[in-house]
């Protein structure tokens, strides 16, 4: 029996803190007490505390849940909860494998945090019976972890992201202890294995630490984990050379001890069930193990953060984690009724027993596994718990379920978002100044790192982009987190850096999702192409803000606000693998009450826009901007104005000069969204001045995509009247979009005489050629525009189609030069927008 990696399993705290922790005997019954209040979640719809034999009647009609992980979570939170009465630590535990929800309900009733919110819940035989009917049933909780849930940052649905998002929790919060249960088939995720260099980026000084429990239990749905099949030296060595420090708690040998000591040959059948959780001695060695481990680790982290604040750094910072293994399934009965292994086997994953309603053999069976946790010696006749299990839990916010920072909308404080006219980019007329987007926004936020400094509540976490997205002004006020030596030549290296830059969409959308959860607000600039790569982090975190805006008691959190940028319409150094609009599309599958799209045309629409969704709270903001110079078109009251609209008529873009301002029949719409295709929607409208000046064409900006959307489907779509404002009433639209036009036909669906917008986007097109040859081959160029419009408008069926011929002549004419050359001619790179 190995009691920790290093051998070195020695106290933490003063023996006076210690005092105050719960007996050895408390801790068993308490574990007893919520494994069985966990197993009856999976089974029991009445007769909750068996006060009576065991009947079909009393079960469920759907058995759903996974057992395997439940008493390895248990063991961890009562583990934790010693360690915070010993120690006074704030501990915030973040549960990977949530599909565990059972066992980690248990505890909140038994703490009493359930209670808090809903007294229906209260710690009696009726809040019991309540909670255990609640689980997986109708119009209760669901069978994962969710908002619902109190001390719930991390619902752990789709597996991978529990330790990314407990580094995210930890940052900027000194005193805080994040524990991190780790299941170990998640454990073979990408994601998982990149977050094992997360301490890299830990500054022990401004934040607080992460505790990674690992939990072996050997087993997924049906086969060995990776993890499980590694020895105790090949689990040692891997963490240590990812930079850790590992404890190994393996309850396993305790177990085995118990089975030898007991003569228990495996083979009992129907008549056994593991001891661990129900045999006192067998749980106090169990318990007492994982004690002695928690205080050494504790006592490691707070020598580490002790000395860095103290200004004594090690070379490189080693912060200890746990290594814990436990039987699947644990206290399960080892066979069922045909003598199928449960106990210790991925067939104690999800329901050990499936057919109690209809085996008596598997119902008995079920009532000799419940019954022994003798639950006669937890529960009082009115089915309250014994006064020495209420005891094991900390007291007030220090309960895991009631520590403020997983409510983080209660912590939140709104930024001090600086002025924007001191970056606003001067516009005497549009087209007259040429700068670039991102660049002037990367000083603005710069200012913005400069205010928060002393509350350390804002931060930018990016995927090696930052310089490459023009925001490099951010390293002019802090540095690119690294708490290691770093060997060679490099720069704006800072340990207690507020730029997060590492090579994984993962690990930054973890960081940020821990971060806003427990209260602080942040920005993800991201190369459009490649954000993809977290869509399945974003569509869990999408349904977690659409329950949490559910759950009355939840605070609003700030929203996570993605730039997008290096958009795929100009890849001068890339090609073909770096054009994905995509992302759009899939935030437009989100609910209305969590997704946002904004396409600023310009500089000064991105301040504006940025600005706004910095403040806002519980949405997912998608902005895309190019970073390359370009011209502008707006001042900041224009800027202002426009993106409180999200849409509007650029009146000195429209060809009405003698037909009075903006008139109600145009014969063409010209419509944009996006920063490249306003500039190729622009070049259309200038283009038709000139061959058809007769032309009437209204130019229309779209800055808020869902403005699209009719009224009844987005609270920022247009009212019917304002959508006619913009678009006319039955006058074809040429629309220049950003991305794939699908997603301009999906908003549309529901307003009136759809069919009349021709959307022009990305078709998937493109390879390493000049920005003109990519719009070509997606037919996108203002010269594809003008054509399509000339054609389509109104009166203009005759005189349309000679007109279109030569605008595709010349667009033909550019690019056999642009082939020629390798760039681009002069009337495209140096156009200018002209009245």
């Amino acid at each position: 029996m190995t009691v920790t990696a290093s051998g070195s399993p020695g106290a933490s705290t003063a023996p006076s803190a210690r005092s105050a922790a719960p007996s050895p005997e408390a801790l068993c019954r308490y574990r007893r007490a919520a494994d069985f209040v966990a197993a009856g979640m999976i089974y029991l719809r009445d007769n909750v505390s068996l006060r009576e034999p065991l009947r079909p009647e009393h079960l469920k009609p759907r058995l759903l849940g996974h057992w395997g992980t439940c008493p390895g979570i248990t063991y961890v939170y009562s583990g934790l909860n010693a360690l915070v009465r010993r120690t006074g630590r704030r501990t915030l535990y973040v549960v990977g494998p949530g599909h565990g929800a059972p066992a980690v309900h248990a505890n909140l009733w038994l703490e009493g945090t359930h209670a808090d919110h809903d007294p229906a819940l209260g710690r009696d035989g009726a809040g019991m019976a309540e909670l255990v009917r609640r689980f997986s049933w109708p119009g209760g909780f669901p069978s994962h972890l969710s908002p619902q849930v109190p001390g719930v940052i991390h619902e752990g649905g789709e597996l991978g992201y529990a330790l990314s998002t407990a580094f995210g929790a930890a940052l900027d919060d000194p005193d805080l202890l994040v524990a991190c249960l780790v299941g170990d088939g998640e454990a073979e995720t990408g994601p998982t294995a990149g977050s094992w260099h997360c301490p890299k980026f830990l500054d022990p000084v401004h934040c607080g630490a992460v505790l990674p429990v690992l939990h072996l239990n050997g087993y997924k749905i049906s086969s060995p984990t990776v993890y499980g099949t590694m020895d105790d030296e090949e689990l040692i060595d891997y963490f240590r050379g990812a930079g850790w420090e590992p404890h190994l708690v393996d309850v396993t040998a305790v177990t085995a001890d118990t089975a030898a000591a007991a003569g228990t040959d495996g083979t009992s059948g129907t008549d056994s069930t593991t001891l661990s959780t129900s045999d006192s001695p067998d749980a106090a060695r169990a318990d007492r193990l994982l004690a002695e481990t928690l205080d050494a680790a504790h006592a490691e982290i707070t020598d580490l953060q002790q000395r860095c604040r103290d200004g004594d750094w090690p070379k490189r910072p080693v912060w200890p984690m746990l290594i814990v293994r436990s039987p699947k399934g644990w206290g399960a009965p080892e066979r069922d009724s045909r003598g199928v292994p449960l106990a210790g086997t991925f067939h104690a994953h999800q329901v050990p027993l499936p057919d109690v309603a209809s085996d008596p053999d598997q119902l008995e069976l079920l009532e000799r596994w419940l019954r022994s946790y003798r639950p006669e010696e937890l529960f009082d006749e009115d089915g309250r718990p014994a006064p020495d299990l209420l005891a094991v839990p900390p007291e007030g916010d220090l309960r895991l379920g009631s520590v403020p920072q997983a409510n983080g909308g209660r912590l939140r404080r709104d930024l001090p978002l600086p002025p924007l006219r001191p970056h606003a980019v001067d516009v005497p007329s549009p087209g007259a100044a040429r700068v670039g987007a991102t660049d002037t926004a990367g000083r603005w936020l710069a200012d913005l790192v400069r205010a928060t400094e002393d509350r350390r509540d804002f931060r930018v976490v990016c995927p090696d982009e930052l310089e490459s997205n023009k925001l490099g002004a951010l390293l002019s006020v802090t540095g690119r987190a690294y708490t290691w030596p770093v060997p060679g030549y490099s720069e704006h290296l800072a340990r207690d850096g507020r730029v997060m830059e590492v090579l994984s969409e993962h690990l930054c959308q973890g960081f940020l999702q821990g971060y806003l959860l427990t209260g602080r607000h942040g920005l993800f600039p991201c190369y459009e192409a490649f954000v993809s790569i977290v869509d399945g982090m974003v569509n869990q975190y999408a349904k977690f803000l659409k329950m949490a805006g559910e759950v009355a008691w939840r605070a609003p959190v700030a929203s996570l606000n993605y730039l997008l940028t290096s958009e795929g319409w100009r890849q001068e150094h890339n090609g073909y693998s770096h054009q994905g609009p995509g992302f759009i599309n899939s935030l437009l599958n989100k609910k209305a009450s969590v997704s946002r799209i904004y396409l600023p045309p310009d500089a000064n629409t991105l301040l504006v826009v940025l600005r706004h969704c910095l403040g806002t709270t519980n949405r997912i903001n998608v902005v895309v901007a190019g970073k390359q110079p370009a011209q502008q078109w707006l001042d900041l009251d224009a800027a202002e104005a426009h993106c409180r609209a999200g849409a509007g008529v650029w009146e000195w873009a429209c060809n009405d000069a003698e037909r009075g301002r903006n008139p109600e029949r145009p014969d063409v719409v010209l419509a944009c969204a996006g920063n490249i295709p306003t500039v190729e929607v622009l070049g259309a409208a200038w283009l038709l001045r000139r061959h058809a000046p007769d032309l009437r064409v209204r130019v229309v900006n779209v800055v808020d995509l869902l403005v699209l959307s009719p009224a009844r489907r987005h609270p920022h779509g247009m009212d019917d009247e304002e959508f006619a404002t913009c678009f006319g009433d039955g006058v074809p639209v040429v629309f220049g979009f950003h991305g794939y036009p699908s997603a301009v036909h999906e908003l549309l669906h529901g307003r009136a005489d759809p069919n009349r917008f021709h959307v022009h986007g990305y078709l998937e097109e493109g390879t390493t050629t000049t920005p003109y040859d990519l719009l070509a081959s997606n037919r996108m160029t203002r010269h594809d525009l003008a054509a399509d419009a000339v054609s389509r408008a109104r009166g203009w069926s005759s005189r349309g189609g000679a007109v279109a011929e030569a605008l595709h002549a010349e667009r033909d004419e550019i690019l056999r030069r642009a082939h020629r050359d390798g760039e681009d001619p002069e009337e495209i790179t140096g156009w200018r927008w002209t009245a």
